[in-house]
């Protein structure tokens, strides 16, 4: 039986700007198999966070494929590609990316509305994905009550609380100061371990991709070698 979750194939993505292509991944080929803890590392600019975004079908490839379980996620419509993402997709970004007026119950709940969940199963799926991230005593706080790494568990909240197959994680530390830093990771591998969630995590910081159980090292848009810890 094939445990992988991701299958990307020659994956290659360019930019275009009037008559100049820049090209940001060459002819990518990786595997990220169900319940793995991946960290994709490299420098700025080495094309990290456009392959998540490839991943996340937030953008879509030059050439190439890219499978997630049974979807071909470049072959979507734009409608399908939406409703794909809300269903298999949690995303954890750097700058939390909250809406500042709304409480954390509200922020988590965002991601339901595009369900056919009633107003009261939100609520409750919203407060047991808070309470999984050990917010249940901010429901009601706003964003700027909260500190850095709260908000970033707010954020983690709002990417789990569809149950999503995959999350994608861009710099969720970067943020952060060491201490609240290593709080966040010790949640994305308890969701990893015990959940059994399949963790994406884009970071330049080694201190981070300890945590994952293989190391993805890009280079100039492409793969240029692979390590487990």
């Amino acid at each position: 039986m094939n445990d992988s979750l991701v299958r990307i194939e020659n994956l290659s993505k360019e930019f275009q700007r009037g008559s100049e292509v820049t090209p940001v991944l060459a002819g990518l080929r990786l595997e990220i198999r169900r319940g793995e803890f991946l960290a994709l590392m490299g420098p700025s600019g080495s094309g990290k966070s456009t392959l998540l975004n490839l991943i996340g079908g937030l953008d879509r490839p030059t050439r190439g494929s890219i499978a997630v379980g049974e979807d071909r996620v470049e072959t979507l419509s734009d409608s399908a590609l939406t409703a794909w993402r809300a269903r298999h997709i949690g995303f954890v970004f750097q700058f939390y990316n909250l809406m500042p007026s709304l409480s954390a119950l509200k922020n988590v709940e965002l991601p339901l509305l595009l369900t056919h969940l009633s107003s009261s199963q939100r609520r409750k799926h919203a407060e047991t994905a808070l309470e999984i991230v050990g917010l249940t005593h901010r429901l009601k706080h706003y964003p700027h009550q909260l500190s850095g790494g709260e908000q970033q568990r707010v954020g983690i909240a709002r990417a789990i609380v569809t149950d999503p197959t995959l999350l994608l994680c861009d710099e969720p530390t970067g943020d952060l100061d060491r201490k609240s830093g290593d709080e966040i990771l010790g949640l994305l591998e308890g969701l990893n371990r015990q959940q059994g969630k399949t963790v994406l995590m884009v970071t330049h910081d080694p201190h981070a991709s300890a945590r994952a159980s293989r190391i993805v090292h890009l280079d100039k848009g492409r793969l240029v070698q692979e390590a487990v810890s």
